[in-house]
């Protein structure tokens, strides 16, 4: 196929009304910058009509370069019953002056009687009107979203036609068919697209779809395969419900499986994709998934002795594509499935190498039966590193714990409407041959203990105030054992450039926790030592 796709991301807007996620002004205006960083075409900023935060958005963004990526403004169309001048909503998509405007429009007959209780006459006329008075008054580029689009057609797919023609005889620019539920099939959306290709000739169409059934990726793609050159989405696939079509899938499967070309992008700005993901995850707050496709960190993760050989020799042979070209990179599991060359090929990623066959059997026997006792490798590569530098005899000894005690304390106080609780953690440590006693308190035992390690260690090593933990994760091994069940602990910590995981297990969870702590420490210790 020869034809340019244009991608359009509404992370900002239909992405931030999944639930959890709360963007600041700040935050927004951080999102769309990364965004035009990888190059995307169109930025939508949100609804500037609908709440104060995105009209302050519009007016703080005027003073940040965007091009080449333009910002779009999102809205609705008129009220039923008034012209399109006197409607608030239009009136602020012409204040905020962004590079276009984008409004949605009812398709379905059901949501015209219901939800606007209007007559689908009036509806055409609401849309062509709202279109056409963007256009003449705001002079800019307009998008029509047709909102429950294949639902509509479905229900009547005359009177869906009648919708797109509104639109475009208004002079709307490009025409959005929206799988608003998320429940059409990937075979119906390719039909129902080339019948509107067929239709509209010359009129651009895009694809808007979510991810209720699981196919927003897919239905994207066939649409593309079907005539649609504008795809919709979020990065990461965030949305109401289920999510929006997944553009950290989309972008690298229009560029790569499809050959297409995209607006604005080249394999330079792909190779951005991996690190966009991320760093959009980080600020709303969230773990980035795992398991995604092309940027998880999981994506290039090899588990299995047989893959990891085969990959050694040809990564092509367990690889779809090589991950870095989406800025991502491949990664070697140790587990109880490892083999010796796992091992290796692990250690040499850490950066260390195990010359000694002997050494390196013996480290991978003991590897096995701390799995076995509950240990997990292959989500904590940071304490994987210090096992292997430990059994090498390259861990500087950079502090030793003399003794360490957590009190916790329930209160109940006359004057307190509920007990109040207090933590309490005191360690006694030996540092650069200075012994080093400190006392914090902490919201829990594990916040207590890493409040007082702090305290004792950034004296010696101020950098370790730019380490902070960031996830804690406990799973208990043996259910049947009760209280007595042994616990392990996963510590996630970063600093300004890298993210780290620990491991702890002990019957004691606050043993594990402890354990996986220092380990944390030790970690930043090490990859700032000199």
């Amino acid at each position: 196929m020869n034809k340019e796709i244009y991608i359009y991301d509404t992370t900002l807007r239909d992405g931030s009304q999944a639930e959890g996620i709360s963007f600041t002004v700040k935050d927004k205006i951080s999102v769309a910058r990364a965004l035009r960083e990888l190059g995307i075409p169109y930025i939508e900023g949100g609804w500037p009509g609908s709440n104060p935060k995105d009209a302050e958005f519009f007016k703080r963004i005027k003073k940040i370069k965007l091009s080449p990526s333009k910002l779009v403004a999102f809205g609705s169309t008129r009220r039923k019953n008034i012209p399109a001048y006197k409607d608030k909503n239009l009136q602020e998509l012409i204040k905020s002056k962004p590079d276009a405007f984008c409004i949605f429009g009812k398709t379905s007959l059901t949501h015209v009687k219901d939800a606007l209780r209007t007559t689908p006459e009036e509806n055409l006329r609401m849309i062509k009107s709202s279109v056409n008075f963007l256009k003449k008054r705001g002079k800019k580029e307009v998008i029509y979203d047709a909102e429950h689009f294949f639902d509509g057609y479905f229900e009547n797919s005359e009177y869906a036609l009648k919708t797109l023609s509104a639109a475009l005889d208004g002079g709307a620019d490009w025409i959005v068919l929206a799988d608003t539920n998320g429940g059409t099939m990937p075979d119906d959306i390719a039909r129902i697209t080339k019948t509107i290709k067929e239709k509209f000739p010359h009129a651009k169409v895009g694809i808007h779809a979510h991810n209720d059934c699981e196919l927003a990726v897919a239905n994207s793609l066939s649409a593309v395969d079907n005539g649609a050159t504008m795809v919709q989405g979020t990065i990461n696939g965030w949305g109401e419900r289920c999510g929006n079509a997944n553009l950290s899938s989309i972008i690298p499967n229009l560029m790569l499986k499809k050959k297409l070309k995209i607006k604005n992008f080249t394999l330079k700005n792909l190779k951005k994709l991996t690190k966009i993901s991320r760093y959009v995850d980080e600020v709303a707050n969230l773990i980035p998934k795992r398991e995604q496709p092309y940027v998880g960190i999981s994506a290039f993760a090899h588990k299995g002795g047989v893959h990891v050989s085969a990959v050694m020799r040809n990564p092509s042979t367990y690889e779809h594509v090589d991950p870095r070209i989406v800025g991502n990179e491949r990664r070697i599991l140790i587990s109880e499935l490892s083999g010796l060359s796992n091992l290796k090929l692990k250690s040499e990623q850490l950066g260390i190498k195990l010359k000694d066959r002997e050494l390196a059997l013996q480290i991978l026997r003991e590897i096995k039966e701390r799995e076995a006792r509950g240990y997990q490798y292959e989500a904590a590569d940071a304490s994987l590193k210090l096992f292997l530098k430990l059994k090498t005899g390259k861990i500087p000894e950079f502090f030793n714990v003399k003794s360490c005690r957590v009190i916790l304390e329930y209160l109940k106080k006359p004057s307190l409407p509920a007990i109040e609780k207090r933590c309490e953690a005191s360690i006694k440590l030996s540092v650069k041959g200075q012994i080093v006693y400190e006392v914090a308190e902490g919201d829990g035992p594990v916040n207590a203990l890493d409040n007082t390690l702090r305290k004792s260690l950034t004296k010696f090593y101020p950098f370790l105030n730019e380490m902070t933990l960031t996830d804690f994760r406990v799973r208990v091994l043996n259910p049947k054992e009760a209280t007595a069940a042994a616990v392990r602990v996963f510590i996630e910590s970063r600093d300004r450039d890298e993210r780290w995981t620990t491991v702890g297990v002990s019957e004691d969870i606050i043993q594990a926790s402890w354990n996986a702590l220092i380990e944390s420490f030790i970690y930043k210790l090490l990859k700032s030592h000199k």
